[in-house]
């Protein structure tokens, strides 16, 4: 796709989420890569008024080239791509239910979620929780990086979910996969529950293997 297009694309998709109410306010960004970088939604806008044309740019090293300033939780996304080079877009959203099972203590921090269902397992998979840091904390980019060696997709704790996929509409599916799950989860607490065994997560995981 060309650039004009990824550009329509992510101002396009940010709207849904917007309009759906999976992001509120200012808050949530979407990065595409491109060959020398990446585009980004710009800081303080709304997923739901995205200007194509003001779509932040920035290089391979997650510098600011072009475009309005990008969100102060871009090295998020940086730490993405590089961790995860079959990677060609991240979503980060402040989504309720999953923001909801990020407060809640005694989680399993290196699995937060229960393979409820065999599209969560084949969009998501594992679900890490990295420990909470201050929004735009820089540490933070460390405790992101250490958990995405081995998943795609991680929850920050007391903050929300951050997601890659190989490419935008792949991002944002696997996004919304995480939060209806999330939403299950917190209907289901309290009730006895039937997750998916280890052996049929591991054939679904044979037969749709991660292409992230």
């Amino acid at each position: 796709m060309s650039e004009t297009a990824l550009r329509d694309q992510i101002a396009s998709y940010a709207k849904s989420l917007f309009d759906r109410g999976l992001t509120a306010g200012s808050t949530g960004n979407i990065s595409v890569r491109v060959d020398d970088g990446w585009l980004m939604t710009p800081t303080g806008s709304s997923m739901g008024m995205i200007d194509p044309a003001r779509i932040s740019r920035l290089d391979a090293e997650g510098r600011h080239v072009s475009g309005d300033p990008p969100t102060k939780e871009a090295f998020l996304h940086r730490v993405m791509y590089r961790n995860r080079p079959k990677a060609k877009a991240v979503v980060h959203l402040h989504s309720t239910h999953c923001v909801a099972v990020s407060c809640l203590c005694d989680l399993n921090e290196n699995d937060v979620l229960p393979p409820l269902t065999a599209y969560y397992v084949m969009r998501v998979g594992r679900l890490p929780l990295v420990p909470y840091f201050p929004p735009g904390d820089e540490a933070l980019a460390e405790a992101v990086a250490e958990r995405t060696k081995t998943s795609h997709a991680v929850l920050l704790a007391n903050h929300g979910p951050v997601v890659a996929g190989v490419d935008l509409p792949d991002a944002v599916y696997a996004t919304e996969e995480l939060e209806e799950t999330a939403k299950l989860f917190l209907m289901l607490r309290g009730e006895r529950t039937r997750p998916l065994t280890c052996d049929e997560t591991t054939e679904l995981n044979r037969r749709f293997p991660s292409k992230v």
